[in-house]
């Protein structure tokens, strides 16, 4: 889509958020800043209520906003990392500094500075899961050092893997899957904004079709307006039922056989971001190899996978399992 994402271009005010709970505990937060987990499966808007809170607690969003996805920071080289205009500034010229350091002093470099309007600025950190515990220890430190200017907020589809210090210091906010009847209204206010013709029915198929993801919900609605221009059960069923993502799957198949790992990250990434959870991801992959592979290869691929949706099912990061199956499957790592 060429278009700006409408869950960008539609993003929610904290009063328009669909989950009463949520509103209240965060509204709590406006006058009151404290540190928070927001805990909630993918896709169910977590990300999108913690800019609606930022919308509304600071003047200067843009700078006093710093999101940092943790995936960013253990999924990465060291080299991307130093590369990466959000990070430069803080690690030009430290090209020996261990990987654990170079986090280290981003956040705490993030949290030392001032806030540029009110009295302090917030740092989330998204899908908190993946961090290590050692990591979670330095920010422990950090938080402490700096609670007085910085709030941290931070994402998380499972609360269990933070060390107790750091979620006795947070107030939890949990965020569940969206009804179909709360998709439905957050889907009618979209097509309503954008002039676009809809039934019903096609509103309910498309938030049936999203399975409890908000964000899978809202963009397939957009694909389906793309495609018909219109937003009917009709054109629903035919958009989606129609539009897959094969071609994508069997790009990030074949940059991990080819040895691209590159390539297939930034593929298995698209894929999260277009609303895909793990498992389900997982599953594709699967079904995409079984007609295009055979043999051992196939074989040795599934083995890998019950692995991987093992972790999956834990809570683990999705991209860093998914990416390592990919790792393994290849040629390459399966000589290694």
């Amino acid at each position: 889509m060429d278009a700006p994402l409408w869950t960008d271009a539609h993003a929610p005010e904290l009063a328009d958020l669909p989950q009463a709970a949520v509103r209240e505990r965060l509204a709590r937060t406006v006058d009151e800043p404290m540190n928070l987990v927001v805990q909630g499966p993918p896709g169910v808007g977590k990300t999108a209520a913690v800019r609606a809170l930022a919308r509304e607690t600071h003047d200067d969003v843009e700078n006093d906003l710093v999101e940092i996805n943790v995936a960013d920071f253990f999924t990465r080289t060291k080299k991307e990392l130093r590369e990466d205009p959000r990070f430069e500034s803080f690690l030009s010229g430290r090209s020996r500094m261990a990987k654990r350091d170079m986090i280290n002093r981003v956040l705490k470099e993030s949290a030392s500075y001032a806030p540029v309007s009110g009295e302090y600025k917030t740092i989330v950190l998204d899908n908190a899961e993946a961090i290590r515990e050692d990591f979670q220890q330095a920010l422990r430190r950090v938080m402490e050092q700096h609670h007085r200017t910085t709030q941290f907020v931070i994402t998380t589809r499972q609360p269990t893997k933070l060390i107790p210090p750091i979620r006795s210091r947070c107030f939890p906010v949990p965020v569940r899957a969206p009804t179909t009847d709360e998709m439905v209204d957050v889907l009618r206010d979209i097509v309503d904004a954008e002039e676009i013709e809809y039934d019903d029915d096609g509103l309910e198929y498309v938030a049936g079709f999203a399975g409890g993801n908000l964000r899978k919900a809202i963009l397939s609605a957009q694909a389906t307006a793309v495609a018909a221009d219109e937003l009917t059960m009709n054109a629903a069923f035919e958009t989606l039922g129609d539009v897959g993502d094969d071609e994508a799957l069997r790009g990030v198949l074949a940059d991990a056989e080819a040895g691209e790992f590159k390539a297939a990250r930034k593929g298995v990434d698209d894929l999260l971001d277009e609303g895909y959870g793990g498992q389900e991801l997982l599953g594709e992959l699967l079904r995409v190899a079984r007609t295009d592979y055979s043999g051992d290869e196939l074989a040795r691929l599934h083995r890998l996978a019950g692995q991987v949706d093992l972790d999956l099912a834990t809570g683990s990061d999705d991209r860093i399992h998914v990416c390592h199956l990919l790792t393994e499957w290849s040629p390459a790592g399966g000589a290694a």
